[in-house]
């Protein structure tokens, strides 16, 4: 491209990507904007799962003794 043919964008050869025309200003965090985690498990569901994989576990076992 030479000097005097336009950019393929529309903007003049030369320049930049036009500035934005509205500034944020940057503020101090607060503790609204503190990372949100996921609260921990409660103890009954906790339970549930640990008695799932251990029923699931005594199953495999089962069914490798009892197909052997």
């Amino acid at each position: 491209m030479t000097a005097h043919e336009p950019a393929h964008d529309g903007t003049a050869p030369g320049t930049g990507p036009a500035a934005p025309d509205t500034v944020v200003p940057v503020t101090q965090a607060t503790a609204d904007d503190q990372p949100r985690y996921e609260p921990p498990p409660s103890v009954g569901k906790l339970f549930f799962w640990v008695l799932l994989f251990v029923l699931a576990a005594v199953v495999v076992v089962a069914g490798g003794v009892y197909f052997t």
